[in-house]
């Protein structure tokens, strides 16, 4: 089967509601999104690192508890592992304060097997750090020399604003190397202070990639793809627990559908379908879609099983 390797932070997120603690679990963007994927049986592994304390070995843990390989983790003696508190508002968006060891960043890790049609997700202020950018480019630029498809979810957040000129230019370098591009109104808004997913498109995006998904929170998401493919696909309403893991789960549907209807990156080079891109977003909004229906930043059990034995029937099927 094929492989889906993540490359990101991990982090404990502390959840508050009404101002008072209502749960602790592991998290981090792409981090959530592997969870979610090694819960319902994609071969799933993830490249970080943690410090050698309590949070950093209930990271590694979690990550094994949920069928994530995490033999690429580095864990360092030294550091103190991140820690983020979320404080819940009355519609069960997020604002977040993080606690980073930052003099501490770094990443050492041995490249792991990665053969054509596999997938690589990477993303958020990880994916553009100058800290530790060398490694982190020069894995992107590995994974792109074995033919894998590279899926890049910007996530970045106002938090950063400050930084955008300092790290534009790993942005561009990311936009390239990407085989689809996500991204969200606030993203581009910080980055480019821009909103209209045409204009984005234009300006900003399909110089590099084709593949560009837009997301809006409740509102629409639109969708531009090689071959001139442009949709809008109305977002389901519901009563939210909580939206953490909503857009890290939007992604780890839409990489379960690129593997479960088989779409390669020559396909996406060459233009999928828009019957093949509506399944695929499907998949994307019921991953999201079951999220935000609890606390937790993946997808659970019982969904989990569900889209496990969908996998295996078509295994079965071949």
């Amino acid at each position: 089967m094929r492989k889906v390797i993540g490359i990101g932070e991990t982090i404990l997120d502390i959840i508050f509601k009404n101002d008072q603690p209502i749960g602790a679990v592991p998290g981090g963007s792409v981090f959530n999104g592997l969870i979610s994927l090694g819960r319902v049986g994609v071969n799933a592994a993830f490249i970080s690192e943690t410090g050698n304390d309590r949070v950093g070995q209930k990271i590694i843990r979690f990550l094994e508890d949920n069928h994530v390989d995490a033999s690429c983790i580095s864990v360092y003696p030294e550091s103190k592992s991140p820690v983020s508190l979320a404080f819940l508002n009355e519609q069960n968006d997020a604002e977040y304060i993080f606690y980073k060891d930052h003099p501490h960043d770094r990443l050492d890790f041995n490249f792991p097997d990665i053969q054509p049609d596999d997938i690589v997700m990477f993303g958020s202020f990880y994916a553009v750090n100058p800290v530790i950018r060398p490694q982190v480019f020069a894995f992107l630029d590995f994974a792109r020399s074995r033919g894998a498809i590279l899926y890049y979810d910007v996530n970045f957040r106002s938090s950063h604003a400050n930084e955008v000129m300092k790290v534009t230019p790993n942005i561009l370098e990311n936009l390239e190397f990407a085989d689809v591009i996500r991204g969200s109104k606030e993203d581009f808004e910080v980055m480019f202070n821009k909103s209209d997913a045409d204009s984005i498109y234009r300006s900003q995006i399909s110089f590099y990639c084709k593949n560009f998904v837009y997301t809006r929170g409740a509102e629409p998401l639109e969708l531009r793809a090689q071959g001139g493919v442009s949709k809008s696909y109305a977002i389901e309403k519901m009563e939210t627990v909580s939206t953490i893991g909503a857009g890290d789960n939007f992604n780890a549907g839409f990489v379960y559908g690129l593997v479960k209807y088989g779409i390669t990156r020559e396909m996406l080079e060459n233009g999928v379908s828009e019957e093949l891109w509506d399944q695929v977003i499907a998949e994307a909004q019921q991953f999201s879609a079951n999220v935000c229906q609890s606390i937790n930043n993946s997808v659970d059990l019982t969904f989990a099983d569900k889209k496990k034995q969908e996998l295996k029937n078509l295994e079965y099927d071949e």
